[in-house]
C-alpha cells in the first residue's frame, strides 16, 4: 500500500465515523442499517479491518451518501478567484457542488421595477444573500424587503425582480443550472436590443 492509500484510507475511515456522528447514531444504530455487527463497525473505523468495497458500498447506502462521495479525495483547489465580467459590473463563481450553479455577485442601484410587466420568470431556483444595505425581492404579488445578512430562496417560475431600496445592496446570488439559463437568455437578448455605438 502506498502512502497516498494509506491516506485515503485513513480519510475514508474519518468520514465514516463524521458522518454517523453526524446523524447522531451510535455504533449499534449505523451497524443496524448497515447490517453489519456493531465489532465489524468499529474496528472499520479504527483502522483494524480492512476496507471492502462491497462493505464501503453498504455504508455508503446506511448513510445516505454515495461510494463516489464516501472515497472522494480533497481537492487541491480549496480557494478559487471570481471571473470579473466588467460590462455587466458582477463577480462569478462557479460552486463544485453541482453542476451548472453559479455564484453572482452584484452591486443593485436601482429600485425593482414598478411596472408588473418586467417581472420575469423562467424554469429554476435561486437563492440571494444580501451582503450589504437592503434588497427588494418581488415576487409574484408580494415584496420582501431583505436587509444585510438575510437571504431568500425561491423557485424562478414565479415572476420576479431584483433591485435596491435607500441606497446601494450587495447581493450575492447562486443560481442553479435553469435559472443561470433563464437569466443569461434574458442578458443575451438584452445585449442585441441595445443600440451600438
Amino acid at each position: 500500500m502506498t502512502q497516498d492509500d494509506g491516506e485515503l484510507d485513513s480519510l475514508v475511515r474519518k468520514r465514516i465515523r463524521a458522518l454517523r456522528v453526524a446523524q447522531g447514531w451510535s455504533l449499534d444504530d449505523l451497524a443496524l442499517r448497515a447490517k453489519l455487527s456493531p465489532s465489524t463497525l468499529s474496528r472499520i473505523e479504527n483502522g483494524q479491518r480492512r476496507l471492502a468495497l462491497d462493505q464501503l458500498a453498504t455504508l455508503a447506502r446506511a448513510l445516505d451518501t454515495s461510494l463516489d462521495q464516501l472515497v472522494e479525495t480533497a481537492s487541491e483547489d480549496v480557494v478559487s478567484s471570481p471571473i470579473h465580467d466588467a460590462a455587466r459590473q458582477l463577480m462569478r463563481w462557479t460552486v463544485r457542488a453541482d453542476p451548472g450553479i453559479i455564484v453572482i455577485r452584484q452591486r443593485m442601484v436601482d429600485p425593482p421595477p414598478d411596472n408588473p410587466s418586467r417581472l420575469r420568470a423562467h424554469p429554476g431556483r435561486e437563492w440571494l444573500v444580501v451582503l450589504s444595505g437592503t434588497a427588494v425581492l418581488l415576487l409574484g404579488n408580494r415584496r420582501y424587503r431583505v436587509e444585510t445578512n438575510q437571504a431568500a430562496e425561491f423557485p424562478t417560475m414565479l415572476p420576479h425582480a431584483i433591485g435596491s431600496v435607500g441606497g446601494p445592496a450587495e447581493i450575492l446570488g447562486i443560481f442553479d443550472r435553469d435559472a443561470r439559463r433563464g437569466h443569461q437568455t434574458r442578458e443575451d437578448s438584452s445585449e442585441a436590443s441595445r443600440p451600438s455605438r
